[in-house]
């Protein structure tokens, strides 16, 4: 029963699988300990009933008063072992998978997240996980340990009469039919309300990334209007779902309980045929008052069980993804970074065919190109933010395909052109570019970054909140942080991606300057569409369509009449376009 299908079917650990185990012998205990009260209430009955039609003496009150105390206490006890093992264990268990499923997504290639929705991933980790949790401490140990308690109770009543124990129990079984028959329209319809949601997710969080184009554009109104309709066929979307599932649930529920007409008649009927006595269809009607309770919930949260499973496989999804495994060694002979016949698709989109040169250590080598030549995607590559689909990238002698991505990344520092910054103080936003660095060390590397210039104008200067993404930041200033995190981190390698792309000439210049002690001594790998920028460099690689179509130092470039490079940097000093 709780095999590896059944751990996949609820994304439960091994260790969920032992507390739904623990919660279900639990409610068999409870269940069938609430039936022995009804057995103790009969047996007080036929004894009472006795003392009348035939003298027997009355029945000991102190022995049955004793029996009922021992059931209240026993009740007591065992309800709180079946709380804590269908309630207790499961809140840590909705941790360790909350967890579990942020250190899965950190070992997961970048690539994952480029062809995932934000609010995809958010629905993913919070509602997902809410709607397991519901099911972990209110449905599975309950359910599983009722169905095993009804059975053995049928086999206790099939032994006192087998003719009442049906008409009691029939229709159990076929409101669970009917339940399990509506699972397709069950999981059709949770796979429609997910999606509705997601989508209400993700409109709301576009709304408010882009509040500033939105209001530029006097758009307002229709972005509205989108997302109310997105609200409205997501709230049409669940109430359907719920209306139908209620259907099913309700018609099962009466279904189920018309096993107490049916047990009334058969007994009344039996009874007057003289094959029962009394006593005996009183037994039969206590225990109906008891035997269907441990599925009056259970009918109710069945559907959910139903629905779980559409969470359930999306969180097991991202638990059979690949991850970026490796070596947690990297000890290479040079930093040198060589790429040798390298392709890359992505999305079947094949970007980068056969790319093959060498990032020479200490020297700068800059990747140009039109935009979509595979420049942005060659730097992902050789910090294996993504795998390569085929040929080698090494550093030094080492491939590092063969290296963990966390290990790798201690050797690399990367400034890019959209820096992230959080909503903290300057100090710990440069602070994470070296965990534990001191305060001095963070200090000096923001003053080689040349941030002093406006940390210094900040009213509580390094220890400023700068608000979310450096909201209370200029661009130039963002950017220097960023060279500034790279500094203080100090790695043999270096990957720059249009770092100063979006800057004024002011602010190019500043931050130029700053990079050029980041950079002394470093194998350097920079992308940048403004040729002036790369001419001091060391070798130019130019890519196009995902292939390299020539390489070598500037002056060797320009020199040649032919070449590509050549050409842009005189269309550029032209303020022209260029296409090659």
């Amino acid at each position: 029963m709780f095999g590896e299908k059944f751990k996949r079917k609820y994304a439960l650990s091994d260790k969920g699988v032992s507390n739904t185990v623990k919660g279900m012998i639990w409610t068999i205990i409870v269940n069938l300990l609430m039936m022995s009260g009804m057995g103790i209430l009969y047996y007080m009955m036929k004894d009472f009933i006795a003392s009348h039609t035939d003298g027997s003496a009355l029945p000991n009150v102190w022995f049955y008063l004793g029996m009922t105390i021992l059931f209240i206490v026993l009740s007591l006890i065992t309800h709180l072992f079946q709380y804590h093992a269908t309630y207790g264990l499961v809140y840590g268990e909705i941790r360790d998978m909350r967890i579990g499923l942020a250190e899965r997504m950190r070992k997961l290639p970048l690539s994952f997240f480029g062809k995932r929705d934000l609010a995809d991933l958010t629905e993913t980790i919070m509602g997902d996980v809410n709607r397991m949790e519901h099911v972990w401490s209110h449905v599975l140990g309950y359910l599983y340990g009722s169905y095993v308690s009804t059975a053995i109770i049928a086999v206790i009543l099939l032994v006192f009469d087998w003719r009442l124990a049906l008409a009691c129990l029939w229709g159990v079984p076929v409101a669970f039919v009917l339940l399990f028959g509506s699972r397709k329209i069950s999981n059709r319809n949770a796979e429609k309300g997910k999606a509705a949601s997601v989508a209400v997710s993700d409109g709301i969080q576009e709304t408010l990334e882009n509040i500033r184009e939105i209001r530029a554009a006097n758009q307002q109104q229709r972005y509205l209007d989108s997302l109310n309709e997105k609200i409205d066929r997501h709230e049409k979307t669940v109430i359907h779902g719920e209306l139908v599932t209620g259907l099913f649930v309700n018609g099962a529920s009466i279904i189920m309980r018309l096993g107490v007409a049916t047990t009334i008649l058969a007994g009344a009927g039996l009874i007057l045929s003289g094959q029962i006595d009394f006593m005996l269809l009183f037994m039969f009607l206590l225990v109906i008052t008891r035997i269907y309770a441990p599925f009056d919930q259970s009918l109710a949260l069945i559907a959910e069980v139903f629905m779980s499973e559409v969470s359930a496989g999306r969180l097991m999804e991202i638990y059979d993804l690949p991850t970026a495994e490796g070596a947690d060694t990297f000890i290479p002979d040079s930093h040198d970074i060589v790429f040798e016949n390298v392709s890359f698709a992505y999305d079947n989109e094949q970007v980068l065919k056969g790319v093959s040169f060498t990032a020479k250590e200490g020297e700068v080598t800059a990747l140009v190109g039109p935009s979509g030549s595979g420049k942005s995607t060659c730097a992902r590559l050789a910090a294996r933010l993504w795998d390569a689909d085929g040929g080698t990238i090494r550093v030094g002698n080492t491939n590092i395909a063969d290296i963990d991505p966390e290990t790798l990344l201690t050797d690399y520092s990367m400034v890019f052109q959209d820096v992230v910054l959080f909503d903290d103080t300057v100090m710990e936003n440069i602070r994470l570019g070296k965990h534990g660095a001191s305060d001095e060390e963070v200090i000096a590397a923001a003053k080689a970054a040349n941030c002093e210039e406006f940390v210094s104008k900040m009213p509580q200067g390094y220890d400023t909140l700068i608000g979310e993404n450096g909201a209370k930041l200029s661009g130039g200033e963002r950017q220097r942080i960023s060279i500034a995190r790279a500094l203080l981190k100090n790695a043999p390698i270096v990957l720059l991606d249009e770092a100063t792309a979006s800057l004024d000439v002011e602010n190019e210049t500043k931050v130029q300057d700053a990079l050029s002690r980041l950079l002394s001594g470093k194998t350097v790998l920079v992308i940048a569409h403004r040729m002036r920028t790369v001419e001091a460099a060391d070798k130019i690689v130019v890519l196009k369509d995902g292939r390299v179509i020539e390489q070598g130092s500037p002056s060797k470039l320009k020199a040649d009449k032919n070449s590509i490079f050549r050409r842009m940097t005189e269309l550029q000093a032209q303020g022209a376009k260029w296409s090659i």
